[in-house]
């Protein structure tokens, strides 16, 4: 890995020049004048991560091209237009890489700072940092964001929307404004701390991950009992002797039946050709089967 400390005179005189397949030498030398970022190029990187870095998924390389478009106006001041070394970092960016939305400006602010100080000579260490960083960090971002916070505050917000308290829509806006507030910090910061910020969260990582997907699988527990509003409307009759199914139920585990209707979608989505929209059908199916059947109601 390139040393990101070494001063640009030092990497200049000691990078070989290499060949392009097109012939073209790579000097991985900076350019007379380096290129430093502004603040208009980091509101670009944001903006441009924001609306635009999903839209050239793939499956043979997913995310690959979004991440070469959201930098590519600063590998072309960096590297200069039509370069050789600019062909050779777009190949380079263009590659496999997959991470999570929440967190992949964190890995192209680390990655811009190494290119923006070392230019071509970061070239092999960049590759490592996104192979290295993405995966951990979609780890991180799908636990956190795609299960803890819209468990959590669409939980909340579904509650109070169907009580009919419009703090609800508030609420999840507010929610996801301090998502994308977040997304739009980080590049900045990660650009700043560069490659110490790898040595510093590699070891929290993991610990993080953890926390984030226990409080997850805990949530959801929680929601099984607030959210699947769901009882036994069944009471038969022995003679003069009334059976409250619900009751009963309810002395082995309050809310056994939601609970019940959690596992056996679980049960099903593990079928084979089951899907989500399948299983939504079949609960929409039975549950008004058995509501009309007088089984079970709505509390």
């Amino acid at each position: 890995m390139t040393n990101y400390n070494k001063s640009q005179e030092h990497i200049s005189d000691t990078v070989e020049a290499t060949q392009t397949k097109s012939g073209k030498p790579l000097t991985g030398r900076p350019p007379q004048t380096p290129y430093r970022l502004t603040d208009k190029d980091f509101r670009q990187i944001n903006m441009r991560s924001l609306f635009f870095f999903q839209w050239g998924w793939n499956y043979e390389r997913m995310q690959g091209s979004g991440y070469l478009f959201t930098i590519l106006p600063q590998l072309r001041k960096i590297y200069g237009d039509d370069s050789p070394e600019l062909q050779e970092m777009m190949k380079t960016h263009a590659q496999f890489f997959n991470t999570s939305n929440f967190f992949n400006t964190i890995i192209t602010g680390i990655d811009i700072a190494m290119e923006e100080r070392e230019q071509f000579a970061a070239k092999e260490s960049v590759k490592g940092i996104k192979v290295g960083l993405m995966g951990p960090f979609a780890a991180v971002g799908d636990a956190i964001f795609g299960s803890l916070v819209p468990t959590i505050f669409g939980a909340i917000a579904a509650n109070m929307a169907q009580d009919g308290n419009p703090f609800g829509a508030l609420l999840w806006f507010v929610a996801m404004l301090a998502i994308i507030v977040f997304r739009w910090k980080q590049l900045k910061f990660a650009y700043k701390e560069g490659i110490s910020l790898v040595t510093t969260m590699q070891h929290r990582l993991e610990s993080l991950t953890n926390a984030a997907t226990l409080l997850g699988v805990f949530m959801v527990g929680a929601l099984v009992a607030t959210m699947i509003r769901v009882k036994f409307a069944w009471e038969p009759k022995i003679g003069d002797l009334t059976v409250k199914v619900q009751d009963n139920a309810d002395m082995i585990l309050p809310r056994l039946l939601p609970l019940v209707i959690v596992f056996g979608v679980y049960w099903l989505l593990g079928r084979k050709n089951m899907n989500s929209t399948r299983a939504i059908f079949i609960v929409i199916i039975v549950s008004i089967v058995l509501s009309a059947l007088g089984v079970i109601t709505n509390i």
